[in-house]
C-alpha cells in the first residue's frame, strides 16, 4: 500500500505547474514553522529552478502573514537532496520532492517533503488500515 502510494506521489513532480505551486505552499508552511529571519533550503537538483522560480513570491507570502519582514533564504547549491526513485537508484536514498529547510545553525529542521508527508500521513492512518485489514481477513 505504501508503495503504491509512493509511485503515486512521484507522479506529483512531474507536472510542472501544479508542482510549482506545491513547491511554493510547502516552502512557505516550512517558514510559518521556523519563524525565523534566515533559513537554509534544500531541494532535488532538479527542482533547483523551480524552486528559485517561488521563493520571491513564497517570501512576500509569508511576510504577509506573519506581518514581518521577507526572510532571507540561502538555496543551498553544495548539497541537494536525492533524486526521485528510479533504475539508476534503485537501492538508494531517493526524495519524490519537496524541500527541507533549516534555521541557519541547522538546529531547526522542517522535512517538508513528498515522502516525509505520506509517512506521516500513513502512520496516522494505521490503525485505521489495521482496522481494515483484519476485518477482510475475518471475513
Amino acid at each position: 500500500m505504501m508503495e503504491a502510494a509512493s509511485k503515486e506521489v512521484l507522479n506529483v513532480s512531474r507536472d510542472h505547474n501544479s508542482y510549482k505551486k506545491l513547491l511554493k505552499g510547502l516552502i512557505v508552511q516550512s517558514l510559518l514553522r521556523l519563524k525565523e529571519p534566515a533559513v537554509l533550503l534544500r531541494c532535488r537538483k532538479d527542482d533547483h529552478h523551480l524552486v528559485e522560480s517561488v521563493l520571491e513570491s513564497a517570501k512576500e507570502e509569508y511576510a504577509q502573514k506573519l506581518q514581518v519582514h521577507p526572510p532571507e533564504i540561502i538555496v543551498d547549491h553544495h548539497i541537494y537532496l536525492p533524486p526521485g526513485p528510479g533504475h539508476h537508484n534503485a537501492h538508494g536514498p531517493s526524495c519524490s520532492g519537496g524541500v527541507v529547510v533549516a534555521s541557519r545553525d541547522g538546529k531547526i529542521v522542517c522535512e517538508n517533503t513528498l515522502d516525509a508527508r505520506l509517512d506521516v500521513v500513513f502512520r496516522k492512518k494505521l490503525p485505521e488500515i489495521r482496522k481494515q485489514l483484519v476485518s477482510q481477513v475475518a471475513a
